[in-house]
């Protein structure tokens, strides 16, 4: 859906773009509250009320009660005969079920905070047509003790109020798909904003509304609603004064959305949803910007659905975030237009990642597994000297509960990591210190127990190598050390660069790489030790030219081996000096289990096989007549 933006408080980390031209519509379509006094809703299935009096159903009242709340009807077609909408069996619901929803409508721009329990019902907010241009139309809720339940719909709406990104309000219909929104959004000014009460739990528990046609057979949207908590406009979510206010979102289907930007800048939201736990969705325009607080989701517990979702771009300035993704096909972050964290703790996971930019502020690793992980094994992060720099175990996550799914890419980042310094990573264990909800506080960290320390297998962008030059590099690195390589190296990495670390499959130490800089060859110079200087020259003497090409004798044919892949050039070498061979003519089987026996035979041939005569065989179960028997003997 669409992204919400941004409500300052004291603190704010960034000072984003202020959009300073907005367009003032008529005041006098647009409902206004002139007392800067909070008006008072308290929620009840009996009665609710209004400032101590009983609310009524008079549309001319700041705040009024119907059931006239919108929902997909349980019908394909209108009266008309036009299709009705896309929805199907079990997105329809009946005219019965609708009106035992109570609509709690607010039309006055103000401050009101709710508290109370609404067992079937609404909260929607309306100032009026005009209201998206008006900067007066703001409307603040302050949710005190909230307890609302919708089946048919969102649970709490945003309908229309002012639209900050005055910029995009500008632009018609036929001019949107030129409009590109800046990752930098300032949405001090939306006229959506929610404040969470310190010290209270609010329990929001929503619906959807499936995608509803126009009645004039041309199947443009009137209606489509995915959020359990929805806005038409940009949002702003911020806590009180202590920001410890809590909004649980139980959805049945999108959680947390907007059709324009999104800014979270504190308290504590949770989200649990069967499709995203975010989504803001303007294409090309929405901006979800997370500035401060707590965020911990736990998305696609149904078939599908990415922790947060942007059409736009996704930025991370502050705060914590925890953000699980359906382990089938989605991932904790995913933007359209790139994904930076630029501060706050970030843990994110899912099956397929969309990594973080490289022009991320805040060092940020993006791990991908060979295969996927348990659901509740700790991800460990250490220096090399064994200390924990980064620590969180989804068991201990309180808000995930029983949702725990398995992963196999992850997003890491905090403060603590630092440019050019190496990290161990570990996968499962116990670890000894504080944690809240699931997340390790490193500095009362004394240790951990029975984690598995992941294998570094190599890097997946770019084309230069990660752990050598040209392709006879074994170790090369750029100008840092940071496993560069030149433009024939084996293992890919030229596009890494700034804060961002690319890995794939399992993990062992790796470095960072100079800040802002983007490298393209290692610092050994040629030969079997390097791969090529800086500039990616001086290949590998056994192939790689000083441009860093590979001989046709070192090309291969192997269907099996992708071409890119961290090892075409090593099994490409490997073939052309008779190390080894396919396991047909046709195919390699680079995930093929491999013996010690056959281990040392490759490299006992890569040595040049040298003579073993007068060596002993202290082994009882290696026979002379065995291929291995020089290559143990030798090694």
């Amino acid at each position: 859906m669409k992204p919400l933006q941004k409500f300052f408080s004291s603190g704010t980390a960034l000072a984003l773009l202020l959009n300073l031209c907005p367009v003032v519509a008529s005041a006098e379509t647009v409902k206004t509250n002139s007392s800067d006094s909070e008006v008072t809703i308290v929620l009840s299935d009996s009665v609710i009320t209004v400032d101590g009096e009983a609310a009524g159903t008079d549309s001319s009242d700041a705040v009024y009660l119907s059931n006239d709340i919108i929902y997909y009807e349980d019908r394909d077609y209108y009266d008309s005969g036009n299709v009705y909408g896309e929805g199907t069996d079990e997105d329809k619901h009946t005219a019965e079920e609708a009106e035992a929803h109570t609509v709690v409508n607010i039309t006055e721009a103000g401050t009101y905070r709710i508290s109370g329990t609404l067992s079937l019902g609404q909260i929607a907010i309306d100032l009026g047509d005009d209201a998206k241009t008006d900067p007066t139309a703001v409307v603040t809720l302050i949710l005190d003790g909230v307890d609302i339940t919708c089946e048919v719909a969102p649970a709490v709406i945003f309908y229309s109020v002012y639209e900050c990104d005055t910029d995009w309000v500008a632009y018609d219909e036929e001019e949107a798909e030129s409009y590109t929104a800046s990752a930098d959004q300032d949405t001090s000014a939306a006229g959506a904003n929610v404040i969470l009460a310190d010290g209270s739990v609010n329990n929001v528990n929503g619906s959807y509304v499936a995608k509803i046609y126009k009645d004039n057979g041309n199947a443009k949207k009137l209606y489509k609603f995915d959020g359990a908590f929805y806005s038409k406009m940009s949002l702003n979510i911020d806590g009180e004064t202590e920001g410890t206010g809590v909004l649980n979102i139980v959805a049945e289907n999108e959680g947390l959305d907007t059709e324009m930007h999104l800014s979270i800048n504190g308290g504590v939201v949770n989200i649990q949803s069967q499709d995203d736990g975010i989504n803001t969705n303007e294409d090309n325009v929405s901006v979800t910007t997370i500035n401060g607080g707590t965020l911990h989701i736990v998305a696609g517990l149904g078939s599908e659905g990415d922790g947060i979702d942007s059409n736009g771009y996704l930025v991370i300035n502050g705060g914590v975030v925890i953000s699980t993704a359906n382990p089938a096909s989605d991932s904790g972050l995913d933007s359209d237009c790139g994904s930076y964290i630029n501060g706050g703790t970030v843990l994110a996971t899912g099956s397929t990642m969309d990594w973080a930019d490289s022009e991320s502020g805040q060092v940020t690793i993006n791990l991908q597994f060979a295969e996927a992980q348990d659901a509740d094994e700790a991800i460990i992060v250490t220096d090399l000297e064994g200390n924990v720099v980064f620590a969180y175990d989804p068991d201990k996550d309180e808000t995930t509960g029983s949702y725990n799914r398995s992963y196999q890419g992850a997003i890491l980042s905090c403060s603590a990591f630092a440019v050019g310094d190496s990290y161990y990573i570990y996968v499962g264990g116990d670890v000894t210190g504080t944690e809240v909800n699931g997340l390790y506080d490193a500095s009362t960290v004394t240790g951990f127990t029975g984690a598995a320390r992941q294998i570094y297998t190599g890097m997946d962008v770019g084309t230069g190598g990660d752990m050598g030059g040209g392709p006879g590099g074994d170790f090369g690195g750029g100008p840092a050390g940071d496993f560069g390589g030149g433009p024939g190296g084996d293992e890919g990495g030229t596009t890494q660069s700034n804060n961002v670390f690319y890995m794939t499959d399992m993990v062992n130490a790796f470095s960072g790489v100079q800040d802002d800089d983007t490298y393209e060859g290692g610092d050994e110079g040629g030969g079997n030790e390097g791969g090529g200087n800086e500039d990616g020259d001086e290949g590998g003497d056994n192939g790689g030219d000083e441009d860093g090409n590979i001989p046709e004798i070192l090309q291969s044919s192997f269907t099996d081996v992708e071409s890119g892949s961290y090892y075409e050039a090593a099994v490409n070498w490997a073939v052309a000096l008779g190390i080894t061979n396919g396991t047909i003519e046709t195919t390699f089987s680079p995930y093929n289990i491999c013996t010690r026996a056959q281990a040392v035979t490759f490299l006992y041939r890569a040595a040049g096989s040298p003579s073993v005569e007068g060596l002993e065989n202290p082994f009882t179960d290696v026979s002379e007549s065995e291929y291995y028997y020089n290559a143990v003997l030798w090694a």
